[in-house]
C-alpha cells in the first residue's frame, strides 16, 4: 500500500483557540458594525482573513533572531539578507521596509506623480490606493479567462497582452512610469502569471520604453504554478525558475510576510543603481536609515532564513495543496469556487452563492459575516467594498467577480481545521435560500474603505 501524504514539517508550539459560541458571535459581529478587521482575535476560531504576516516561523527562523545585529547604520543582519535577496531574485540592489505597502510607498514616491498611467495586470487593494492617493490611475489589464471562474486556464494571472499594448500605445511614456506584474494575481484568486506572459510584458516594455516591476509577494508560488504547468518547467528547480522570473523586471517589491513566512518585513529590489539612490531618500524619510529602513536585525535575520525556506519545492507542494484540499471540499459541496485553485487561498464567487442578493448590498461581504456567524471563521471580501468608490465620480465599482477570500497562513492549520472549514461554509450554502437580503455602509473612509467601514444588516 502507498504511503499517504504528510506535511513536510511536525509542530513544536501550539496556540489555544477559544471555541466560541454562536450567541457570542451574533453579539460581537454587532458590535464591530459587521466588519471582520474589527473583531480580536481571541473572537475568532480560524482566522483566514489574510496570508501576510500570519505564518508561523521555523526553528531555523527562530534560531536566526538570536544573530540579529540592531546596529542603526551597517548591520550585518542587513548585508546577510541583501545576500539572500540577491542569490535568490538576482537584484542588486535593496531596501528594507516594515512591509509590502511600505515599499509601494517608498517606490511609487520616487515614480509616479500626478496624471501618470500604470497598467498591470490586476493591481491589488494597497497597490491601488498608492497610485489613486498620488492622483495617476492604476489601470488593469486582466487576461479574458479571469472573469470565468469554472473555466480551467492554468494562468489566469496573466495580464492581457492586447489591453496592455493598447495603453502603453495610448499614451506618452513620460506618462508611464512602470507596468506592475502582481504574482501571484491576488484580485484574480491567487491565480499564476505564466513565465511566457512575463516575457512578452517585458518584451512590450522595451518597445515602448517603460520599466516593470513585480509586485512579488507571493512570487515562490508562482514559481511553483510554472514548474508544475508550464512546458519546459517540469525539471527546473524553484530558484532557477524564480530568478528567471525576475530576470524580466527593472525591480521588485515584496511583502515578506507572505513567501517569505515572516510576521513582519519587506523590501524593494533594483536593477538600477541611479532608481535605487533616489528611492533612498524617500525610505529614509518614510522607514528609517537604507539598512534597517522599519525592521530591526533579528527581523532581517528572520526574512532571510524564510527566503530560502520558502523557495523549497516540498514546502510549496504542501502549501498548495492544503488550499486544493480545501478547494475540493467546497467544489464537492457546490460551493461556487474559482477554478484551478490558487496558491493562496480559496475563493469563493459571494454573487453565484446568493444571486438574490444584488450587487449594491454586497453579497460577498454577506457571506464573510455568515461564515463567522456559523463558525467563528474570518475571511475576507475582495469585491464591491474592496474596490472602493470611483477617485473621479465617487460611484462604486463593482468588479466582474464578488469574491470572498479564505487566505490560509502558512504552517498553522492541520487537515482537521480545514475539515471545519468545509463544514461551516458548506452548512451556510445549504440555507442560502433563507438569507435575503445584504448589507449598507453607515460609514467609511475616502479611500481603503474595507478596513474601517461601519455596515448595518438589511
Amino acid at each position: 500500500m502507498d504511503l499517504p501524504y504528510i506535511e513536510p514539517f511536525k509542530i513544536k508550539m501550539i496556540e489555544k483557540i477559544y471555541k466560541s459560541t454562536k450567541e457570542e458571535r451574533l453579539k460581537w459581529i454587532s458590535d464591530a458594525s459587521y466588519n471582520l478587521f474589527s473583531l480580536r482575535s481571541d473572537q475568532v476560531i480560524i482566522d483566514l482573513l489574510t496570508d501576510s504576516g500570519t505564518g508561523a516561523m521555523s526553528d531555523m527562523q527562530w534560531s536566526a533572531l538570536m544573530k540579529g545585529d540592531e546596529s542603526y547604520a551597517g548591520s550585518l543582519s542587513f548585508f546577510r539578507m541583501k545576500e539572500a535577496i540577491k542569490e535568490i531574485t538576482g537584484f542588486e540592489y535593496c531596501l528594507p521596509v516594515h512591509q509590502g505597502r511600505a515599499a509601494e510607498n517608498v517606490l511609487f514616491s520616487a515614480l509616479v506623480k500626478e496624471g501618470d498611467v500604470i497598467p498591470g495586470n490586476s493591481h491589488f487593494d494597497t497597490t491601488k490606493g498608492h497610485i489613486e492617493f498620488r492622483k495617476a490611475k492604476a489601470v488593469d489589464c486582466p487576461a479574458d479567462e479571469a472573469s470565468d471562474i469554472s473555466a480551467w486556464h492554468p494562468f489566469k494571472g496573466n495580464a492581457d497582452i492586447r489591453k496592455l499594448e493598447q495603453v502603453l500605445a495610448g499614451n506618452p511614456p513620460e506618462k508611464i512610469p512602470c507596468i506592475v506584474m502582481t504574482i501571484t494575481n491576488n484580485s484574480a484568486g491567487g491565480q499564476p502569471v505564466s513565465m511566457e506572459n512575463l516575457r512578452e510584458v517585458h518584451r512590450l516594455a522595451g518597445k515602448y520604453g517603460v520599466k516593470v516591476f513585480i509586485d512579488s509577494a507571493r512570487f515562490a508560488e508562482n514559481a511553483w504554478f510554472i514548474k508544475t504547468r508550464e512546458e519546459g518547467y517540469a525539471h527546473k528547480d524553484i530558484r532557477v525558475i524564480v530568478r528567471e522570473m525576475f530576470s524580466y523586471a527593472d525591480g521588485m517589491t515584496m511583502s515578506s510576510k507572505k513567501d517569505a513566512i515572516v510576521n513582519m518585513g519587506g523590501f524593494i529590489g533594483f536593477r538600477d543603481k541611479a532608481l535605487y539612490e533616489r528611492a533612498s531618500a524617500y525610505n529614509i524619510i518614510y522607514e528609517g536609515f537604507t539598512t534597517y529602513g522599519g525592521m530591526s536585525g533579528r527581523d532581517m535575520e528572520a526574512l532571510a532564513t524564510g527566503l530560502y525556506e520558502g523557495t523549497e519545492f516540498p514546502w510549496l507542494e504542501a502549501r498548495i495543496g492544503q488550499v486544493e484540499y480545501l478547494g475540493s471540499k467546497l467544489k464537492d459541496c457546490g460551493v461556487p469556487v474559482l477554478e484551478p485553485f490558487g496558491g493562496h487561498a480559496v475563493f469563493i464567487d459571494g454573487g453565484k452563492f446568493f444571486p438574490g442578493i444584488p450587487r449594491e448590498e454586497f453579497p460577498a461581504q454577506t457571506l464573510v459575516i455568515e461564515l463567522y456567524t456559523e463558525g467563528g471563521i474570518r475571511s475576507s471580501e475582495v469585491g464591491a467594498l474592496m474596490s472602493d468608490r470611483d477617485p473621479v465620480t465617487r460611484e462604486n465599482r463593482y468588479p466582474s467577480r464578488q469574491f470572498v477570500r479564505l487566505a490560509i497562513p502558512r504552517r498553522v492549520y492541520s487537515t482537521a481545521h480545514m475539515d471545519y472549514v468545509a463544514a461551516a461554509v458548506c452548512n451556510v450554502f445549504k440555507r442560502r435560500d433563507s438569507i435575503k437580503r445584504g448589507v449598507r455602509i453607515v460609514k467609511e473612509a475616502p479611500i481603503l474603505r474595507h478596513f474601517t467601514v461601519e455596515l448595518e444588516r438589511l
